[in-house]
């Protein structure tokens, strides 16, 4: 009896020494894709050692072996590997070799995360959210208040919901002005404008895209979808201008707003023109939502390959399973590419039809991201849908996108300019 116990023990012992890490797969044969994205954040904050190896098997995650993490695996239902000293060798060896387009990258700080969203309830969701809430990694809202009054500050990566920075409540005058959401919106919406000493709301989203600006300049990492990546370039190009029809603000727009648009304020886009018809349902020509001849059938994006060990950045922002992804519409589907500035990395296009739908650059001493589309799980997402139940999307690889921002900002190795 004493003798088993001991050779139990041994065992134990001999297989906790040779369990050195754990190998969290990103291939196809990941079982949960987004929570496996959860779990390396969660390990990140216990101060464990993890890495992403960036084109080895999808992107996958090593981490130093724990049974803390190894329960987390299994009760987040991740797949997971436990790998020996001479595996996990052999491993990064490959990927060190500079014929091999891979590289090793460390994870060392978790990012403090906030969500630019509104307090009230509106009819549509958010796919940030709820991808972040589904893999279990935590994040603060902050809103107008919040940002105006520099709390910022405080957060390494910022989310910009789907949010009107031009004042002009996201176009849905034509079609909800009579809805209660709609009307509550607004007072609420004029009401924060006045608590803040603002004369319009437009002039309030205006100084708060600025903030967020700042906050990206000074080394923050900001990530947009939707409307919110073409109305807050339109919003700072704006600036000391009325583009605002009088349903908006009051009073008409100027007539000669769109000569007056400066290009060099703006983060990602350039020449582009204003929409000038209040009632349609666009802010400017940045989008191809109503000029494209894509149905859901054809609809699909590619992903570039980049250099792992020259392009870091970009590489990360791209890891996934797959390089063609389902495509999905939304106010903002996707970006014109005529209209991008010659310093932006486009990351995701549909070359046929010219339209790109995933882009990456630096502004100052931080990094934007701007991803076209509003959920990447529901083709043709409408006011008052149900939001996707993520639980039958878990190997989700337009979602994995959005995570692989979440992460990237983690990353030891600064990103450089490629």
């Amino acid at each position: 009896m004493k003798r088993s116990f001991l050779l139990f023990i041994f065992l134990v012992f001999t297989l906790a020494v040779k369990a050195s890490s754990i190998l969290i797969n990103m291939d196809e044969d990941q079982k949960n894709h987004l929570k496996a994205y959860g779990i390396a954040y969660w390990s990140i904050r216990q101060n464990a050692e993890v890495s992403w190896l960036l084109n080895y098997r999808g992107g996958s995650f090593l981490i130093k072996y724990n049974k803390a993490v190894e329960d987390e695996c299994k009760a987040r239902g991740v797949s997971y590997a436990v790998l020996a000293d001479g595996k996990v060798t052999a491993i990064l060896n490959e990927i060190s070799d500079p014929e091999v387009n891979m590289e090793i990258v460390k994870l060392e700080k978790s990012p403090k995360i906030a969500v630019y969203s509104p307090k009230s309830k509106l009819p549509w969701d958010d796919a940030v959210t709820m991808v972040l809430t589904y893999a279990e990694i935590p994040y603060d809202i902050v809103y107008d208040d919040e940002v105006l009054k520099d709390k910022l500050s405080g957060y390494d990566w910022l989310h910009l919901h789907h949010e009107d920075f031009t004042g002009q409540y996201g176009r849905f005058w034509s079609n909800f002005r009579t809805a209660t959401w709609y009307r509550d919106d607004v007072r609420t919406q004029e009401a924060t404008a006045k608590r803040n000493g603002f004369a319009k709301v437009s002039q309030m989203k205006l100084a708060v895209a600025k903030r967020m600006k700042e906050f990206c300049v000074g080394g923050g990492f900001l990530f947009a979808m939707c409307s919110a990546t073409d109305s807050f370039d339109i919003a700072l190009s704006a600036e000391g201008v009325d583009i605002c029809a009088s349903m908006y603000d009051g009073d008409a727009e100027d007539p000669n707003a769109q000569s007056k648009l400066n290009f060099e304020k703006t983060f990602a886009f350039k020449d582009f023109r204003l929409d000038q018809n209040p009632g349609s349902y666009e802010f400017s020509d940045i989008d191809v939502t109503q000029t494209r001849i894509l149905t859901q059938q054809n609809d699909y994006f590619t992903l570039f390959d980049f250099s792992a060990k020259s392009d870091l950045v970009p590489t990360m922002l791209t890891q996934n399973h797959t390089r063609v992804i389902k495509g999905f519409m939304g106010q903002t589907t996707a970006f014109r590419k005529r209209l991008l500035k010659p310093n932006v990395t486009v990351l995701g296009e549909n070359k046929g039809a010219l339209e790109v739908r995933y882009l990456h650059g630096e502004i100052g001493k931080g990094q934007f991201t701007f991803y076209g589309g509003h959920d990447p799980e529901d083709y043709q997402h409408a006011v008052g849908d149900p939001p996707t139940d993520l639980n039958l999307h878990p190997n989700s690889a337009g979602y994995r996108l959005i995570l692989n921002n979440v992460l990237f900002p983690a990353a030891k190795k600064k990103p450089q300019k490629t």
